[in-house]
């Protein structure tokens, strides 16, 4: 199985988590930098939860179409996607329970 497969799925999950990244505490060196970027990702908030749409559209093709209708899939590209699916439409659906999850996780 190509990378590729499994390339797309994560990039659609780390895209979708960027989008809680002014929600997350971090220590006071990271609050600079974090200051600017809770200006800025709520004004992206809908671009990147698009560009994560776009990239598990992507993933599905490449999982599906693009290897060949005999080829087996490997369980691990299918796991990936999935995770990656559950990640995006979590963050999508109930993006400030997410940050509170991750808030606690990361505190």
């Amino acid at each position: 199985m190509k990378h590729s497969a499994k390339v797309m799925p994560v990039a659609a999950a780390v895209t979708a988590l960027f989008t809680l990244a002014c929600c997350l505490p971090l220590s006071l060196t990271g609050a600079a930098g974090i200051a600017a970027l809770s200006i800025a990702v709520p004004l992206l908030r809908d671009w990147l939860i698009g560009l994560s749409l776009l990239f598990l559209a992507v993933g599905v093709f490449q999982l599906y179409r693009a290897g060949g209708a005999c080829r087996k899939r490997s369980r691990s590209s299918i796991a990936i996607f999935g995770l990656a699916a559950i990640i995006v439409l979590g963050v999508s659906l109930f993006p400030q329970a997410i940050a509170v999850l991750l808030a606690d996780l990361f505190q």
